[in-house]
């Protein structure tokens, strides 16, 4: 949607300087709580770069940006399934602005059927690799650089379904896939901190995004069985991650790291 002459575009979160300096590579910038975390980090202060393989997407969060003034630049359309297309997203990255502090692994691919009528390759095998292998090969890339500036933040995804089943949810390879984040992410965090590097996970329950509206819309009782878990009684919302992912990229949680952090409305609290 163009926005009117004049007016500058809506934005989650709200202008500061808690990551004033720094570099961002966020993946998934072209909807939900990628771009919600790209536009976030902008406006405080970090220089980001972005990238997502809908390239429609991505670029109408760039232009977001763009109108309010803000660093995010982005390469798309990107897979990140490819090892080449991953290292040359880092290499941009460190062509623009010198090398890079933070990586955000948002982007992911997950396929939701129940395990009789799940297809293995065009289902499990390709949420694994959706969910995790792409996680791996950012991690990868971005590791010696990270190493080079004398440390940085890794902030990767896991759920709420990392750690719970949800009644009415045909989740079997996305709690396979975000669950091995969560290991995964255990073990970044040892191996990288010899070299200053944290890596810490967000575990949220359903965030409404574009891709959380189907079954919200479509699943009878899917709804009230999200919010009947939750002690907050309202979804998620991608500003909602998005400040806590401030905080974990920034020099306010320096002592942090192999943590799992729920934002989830109280739902595996019980």
């Amino acid at each position: 949607m163009t926005e009117p002459q004049g007016c500058k575009p809506a934005l989650p979160g709200r202008p500061g300087d808690r990551l004033a300096g720094k570099v961002a590579l966020v993946t998934g910038i072209g909807a939900g709580i990628g771009r919600g975390i790209a536009l976030m980090f902008a406006q405080q202060g970090a220089r980001v770069l972005g990238c997502d393989i809908d390239g429609a997407s991505a670029q109408a969060t760039v232009d977001t940006a763009a109108a309010a003034g803000l660093a995010l630049h982005s390469l798309h359309p990107l897979d990140l399934t490819q090892p080449a297309a991953v290292a040359g997203l880092v290499e941009q990255a460190v062509a623009l602005h010198g090398g890079i502090d933070i990586l955000v692994n948002a982007a992911a691919f997950g396929a939701f059927e129940w395990l009789e009528a799940m297809d293995y390759q065009s289902q499990w095998r390709k949420t694994l690799v959706g969910e995790v292998d792409i996680v791996f090969l950012a991690c990868q890339a971005a590791w010696p650089h990270l190493r080079a500036r004398g440390g940085g933040s890794v902030i990767n995804f896991a759920s709420a379904n990392a750690h719970m089943a949800l009644p009415l949810s045909p989740a079997l390879a996305h709690c396979a896939g975000k669950g091995a984040v969560l290991a995964m992410s255990r073990q970044l965090a040892m191996e990288g901190g010899p070299f200053g590097i944290r890596v810490n996970t967000i575990s949220p329950a359903l965030v409404e995004t574009a891709a959380t509206r189907t079954p919200l819309d479509t699943m009878p009782g899917f709804k009230d069985q999200v919010l009947g878990k939750f002690m907050l009684k309202r979804l998620g919302q991608p500003e909602d991650i998005g400040w806590l992912a401030i905080y974990l990229a920034s020099d306010e949680s320096s002592w942090v790291t192999a943590a799992d952090f729920a934002i989830d409305a109280g739902a595996t609290a019980w």
